[in-house]
C-alpha cells in the first residue's frame, strides 16, 4: 500500500432525517453523512477533499478510471468514503459514476436516495440485451451520475463473475473520467475482490481501533493476487 490517509470522525451509519440538494439535484434526497454536498466546509468535507488530491494525483491524472472501494469488514465507513469521493471529484468536473457494487446488503440508495426506487447493478447485469445507461442515474449532480445496486440478488457471486460485468465495466471507462465502485465487505464474500479484480485498482478503507492491521495485509495481498493494484488506505476515526 502507498499511503495512508486519515478521515476524522468519518461514520459509516446513516442518519434518519433527509436533506435536499439544491438546484438541479433537488429530487434527490442526501442523508446528513454526505459532507460533500451539505456540510461543504466540516473537517470530514476538508479530509474527503484530501482524499480526492491523492486519488487525482496517483490515479486518474495516470489514465487510471475506475477504482473499487474496498473494506476487510462491515462498518468501516466504506460506503462513506466512496460516496463522498464520488461528488468531490465531480465537484471539481471529472465526469464521474458511482455504482453501488453490493448486491447483497446495498447502502448507496441510503446515502443518496433517488426520488423512485431505481433499477441498477442488478437489472443490468440479468438483462443482456438491455443497453447499459438504462440502469444509470444521470446527472444526479453536475457531474455525477450513480448505478444504484437494484434489488437483492441471490447470485451475485455469478454475476460478478459474468462476462456481461467486464463489459459494463469496460463501458464506464469509454463513457466516465471517473468510476467509483462501493463494495461489500471483504470477510462476507470474495465480491469486493471480483469487482477489483474487474477494475484493476482499489482502495482499502480502515476505522481506527476497529480494524486489525492483519486483516488489511490479508485482504491487500488478496486483492494483488487478484491482479488489482492497491493505491492506498483510508482510515476513518471513530
Amino acid at each position: 500500500m502507498s499511503d495512508t490517509l486519515t478521515l476524522h470522525s468519518a461514520r459509516s451509519v446513516v442518519a434518519s432525517g433527509q436533506e435536499l440538494a439544491e438546484g438541479g439535484a433537488a429530487a434527490y434526497g442526501f442523508a446528513p453523512e454526505m459532507v460533500t454536498v451539505l456540510s461543504p466546509v466540516s473537517s470530514r468535507a476538508e479530509a474527503i477533499r484530501a482524499l480526492r488530491t491523492h486519488v487525482m494525483a496517483q490515479h486518474i491524472n495516470l489514465g487510471r478510471r475506475a477504482l473499487a472501494i474496498c473494506a476487510p469488514s462491515a462498518n468501516v465507513g466504506c460506503s462513506f468514503v466512496a460516496a463522498n469521493l464520488a461528488v468531490s471529484l465531480s465537484q471539481i468536473g471529472v465526469k464521474t459514476l458511482l455504482i453501488d457494487g453490493d448486491l447483497r446488503r446495498p447502502a448507496l440508495e441510503r446515502l443518496i436516495r433517488p426520488p423512485q426506487p431505481s433499477s441498477g447493478l442488478a437489472q443490468c447485469l440479468q438483462s443482456p440485451d438491455e443497453p447499459f445507461g438504462a440502469n444509470i442515474d444521470p446527472a444526479v449532480l453536475p457531474q455525477l451520475s450513480v448505478m444504484y445496486a437494484g434489488h437483492a440478488t441471490a447470485n451475485p457471486q455469478e454475476l460478478l463473475a459474468g462476462d456481461r460485468f467486464r463489459s459494463l465495466m469496460k463501458f464506464c471507462l469509454r463513457e466516465f473520467d471517473a468510476t467509483i465502485v462501493d463494495t461489500p465487505p471483504a470477510n462476507t464474500s470474495t465480491d469486493a475482490r471480483r469487482i477489483s479484480g474487474v477494475a484493476g485498482y482499489s482502495l482499502i478503507v480502515t476505522q481506527q481501533n476497529k480494524t486489525f492491521v492483519r486483516d488489511v495485509v490479508t485482504l491487500a495481498g488478496q486483492l494483488r493476487a487478484d491482479r488489482a493494484m492497491v493505491i492506498g488506505t483510508v482510515m476513518n476515526q471513530a
